[in-house]
């Protein structure tokens, strides 16, 4: 980024190969203003681990990324970022050339080279990946896993976070067309609105309002646009920024109930199982190895159900 002196950046490798380089970055901005015009000479897929960012791909129009979500950065576009509320953002990164990915996913490739084009900006992911991202992360950064293991880890996470960004997937990540570039803005402005706040008791005449439409519009719009309802993308965003909290502290599983919006120990506990398969408690306990072997066995099951 160009305005550096007024961000605060920190960048730092945790993997590197022929194949692909794995990083993590985390920004501290000093103001939610839009940045300066950036290009990646190399492609990159940003898979945010906290807080919350835009890419701004053109005039008005941009996503919103968050936890939740895979961001695809083809080599040489331009684009620029914000950070709404000036919360900031922590992801882990993978960086990956275009000769690269011709022998990791030969399907990406066209006659032309790679075809970005076939790829969304943004992907929601399954949380199974979302899960394994937060893993290899934890294991990269503490340097727990050999050369070839990261590789191979690495590798499997860039196969399900690219085929979960394909155009025109099946599940979960397919969208209708979208009506209009005004309908795209009145999701965003919910997005946001809620990754900044995701613990905030919020209803639905809120968002609304904050949309600039009524509460049955904007139930509907939600939900064609993104797949799930409103109330299932907050649950997600909550879960989202749980997940860290579980992974990377050791505060009280009460304290991050609370502090990520659930009413009890109990309701996150039930929630946390029923989008991660486990509990908050059995994934603190899971270390070493068996950690190595539930990264293995989502990875796998992931790209076999993309394949």
């Amino acid at each position: 980024m160009n305005h550096e002196t007024a961000t605060q950046i920190v960048r730092r490798t945790l993997f590197d190969s022929a194949l692909l380089r794995v990083g993590h970055v985390v920004v501290r901005p000093a103001s939610a203003q839009c940045g300066e015009i950036e290009r990646q000479s190399v492609n990159v897929l940003a898979l945010p681990i906290a807080g919350v960012f835009a890419k701004h791909e053109g005039p008005r129009r941009h996503v919103i990324a968050t936890p939740n979500h895979a961001v695809f950065i083809p080599a040489n576009s331009a684009y620029r970022l914000s950070f709404p509320a000036c919360i900031g953002d922590q992801s882990l990164t993978l960086q990956f050339s275009s000769a690269a990915l011709a022998r990791v996913l030969p399907q990406a490739m066209s006659r032309d080279g790679f075809d970005c084009s076939a790829y969304e900006t943004r992907a929601l992911l399954a949380p199974s990946v979302m899960l394994a991202r937060s893993l290899l992360f934890r294991r990269l950064a503490r340097g727990e896993v050999d050369p070839l293991e990261a590789e191979e880890l690495s590798v499997g996470l860039l196969v399900c976070a690219l085929s979960a960004a394909r155009k025109g997937a099946t599940g979960r990540n397919r969208r209708v067309p979208r009506a209009s570039g005004r309908r795209w803005r009145h999701v965003e402005r919910v997005k946001e609105a809620v990754s900044t706040s995701p613990e905030r008791k919020w209803t639905l005449d809120e968002l609304a309002e904050l949309a600039c439409v009524s509460p049955f519009h904007l139930a509907h719009v939600f939900r064609a646009e993104v797949g799930a309802s409103v109330y299932r993308y907050v649950l997600r965003a909550r879960l989202a920024r749980a997940l860290g909290a579980v992974l990377e502290s050791d505060t009280d599983l009460t304290a991050v109930a609370l502090e990520t919006g659930f009413a009890s120990h109990s309701h996150f506990t039930a929630r946390f199982r029923e989008l991660f398969g486990l509990t908050p408690t059995d994934l603190r306990r899971g270390t070493g190895r068996a950690e190595v072997i539930r990264l293995r066995k989502i990875v796998t099951a992931q790209i076999t159900a993309t394949a």
